[in-house]
């Protein structure tokens, strides 16, 4: 219990209304989907809720716990046969939401491991690389990290399988950020970064708009998005609804507003608006305004966390800390792209904001473990 005078309110604070505010959002963009599905207007509402609820309770455990036993050889190894066995298992049962088979169906419930994974690559692999320091100084980057990256490609190649670009995306930024982080692959890192965007805008994209187009990519949901992406009025009745629709939403809701529950495209217009495109709901509802401030409050928890980072003295505490906030920029960047036409529609949802467990449950681990991470400096503070 003594950690609880020294919590950051600077990330707890944010976190509560963020989360709070979700599940009203989640009320709102889900009511006519709970009905047209046979339930409830509140079914979502209730399932949020106690997503939520139990996501505080993870927060307050990885709070309390001695961060050093996320660094246990042993837990580490049981959690990456957990990851990897998740995996494997999507690629034969996985249950198939939106084109990707990346959900275990579990009752009422479904797992999205991608989701987990996020958080098992922070705790794994900046133990990995902060335990190697040593090593180094004294044997090549390549000899000392082989093995590390392999296990980091076969991960994300595993998540692409499924398909799920964004999850792999995501995944693979924090890898990179991570590495990066640690100093002794700045070199390498940078002529790799140099490389991915020259292949991805010189090669990799008109790639797969050439093919997306093609008579053999009709039939592939992700590479459709790329064609929806470039054209979407061109294709504003099958593709490209979702970014058209997306666009109406955003376009009515204007500064202000029409007011929360009025909106006309979570009513059958805008496919998914609990999940994916729920800041596009949020926006024609509660307007520009108040999505700014639901931004606003993202941007501080991810500035604190990379903060938390750089004052800290301990190279596994900061590479978690860089590998969070990686986590959270890169998916509300990657949502709010899709949202507003500027990327294509990867399918990740809105940190705090969008409807699911699997994603509620991760942010609370790794919102636990950051703030972990500031109790005790601050605690080292106050008693130095």
């Amino acid at each position: 219990m003594r950690k609880l005078k020294y919590l950051d309110y600077w990330l707890l604070v944010p976190y509560l209304i963020l989360s709070v505010f979700g599940i009203v959002m989640v009320y709102s963009a889900s009511a006519d989907i709970g009905t047209q599905n046979g339930g409830s207007p509140g079914s979502y509402l209730i399932k949020q809720a106690l997503y939520v609820f139990l996501g505080l309770a993870i927060l307050g455990f990885m709070i309390m716990m001695n961060i050093n036993k996320l660094r246990n050889k042993r837990l580490l190894k049981i959690a990456g046969y957990f990851a990897y066995g998740a995996l494997f298992f999507l690629l034969i049962r996985g249950e198939t939401v939106n084109g990707a088979a990346g959900w275990i169906s579990l009752g009422p419930i479904n797992i999205q491991p991608a989701e987990f994974i996020k958080f098992y690559i922070i705790i794994w692999l900046s133990n990995v690389i902060t335990n190697r320091q040593d090593d180094l100084e004294e044997y090549s980057w390549w000899s000392t990290m082989q093995k590390p990256l392999l296990v980091c490609a076969i991960i994300l190649a595993l998540i692409m399988k499924q398909p799920d670009l964004g999850g792999a995306a995501i995944n693979g930024a924090i890898m990179f950020v991570l590495f990066l982080s640690s100093g002794f692959a700045s070199r390498l890192a940078k002529v790799i970064f140099t490389g991915i965007i020259a292949l991805g805008i010189f090669v990799l994209m008109p790639a797969l708009s050439w093919l997306a187009t093609s008579s053999a990519g009709k039939g592939s949901y992700q590479l459709q998005r790329i064609v929806a992406f470039m054209n979407p009025f061109e294709h504003a009745q099958g593709v490209g609804q979702q970014l058209v629709n997306s666009y109406y939403a955003i376009s009515n809701g204007g500064i202000f507003g029409v007011g929360w529950g009025n909106s006309i495209q979570k009513t059958g217009y805008l496919p998914e608006p609990n999940t994916d495109f729920i800041m596009a709901i949020l926006t024609e509802e509660l307007g520009l305004i108040t999505a700014l401030a639901v931004v606003t409050l993202l941007f501080v928890i991810i500035l604190r966390t990379v903060l938390i980072g750089v004052r800290s003295n301990s190279t596994y505490q900061s590479l978690v800390c860089y590998g969070a906030a990686t986590y959270l920029a890169v998916q509300t960047s990657f949502n709010l792209g899709g949202v507003l036409g500027f990327l294509p529609i990867t399918g990740v949802t809105f940190p705090f904001i969008s409807y699911g467990g699997s994603s509620t449950w991760t942010l609370a681990l790794v919102m636990g473990v950051v703030m972990n991470i500031s109790a005790r400096q601050k605690r080292y503070r106050m008693t130095n």
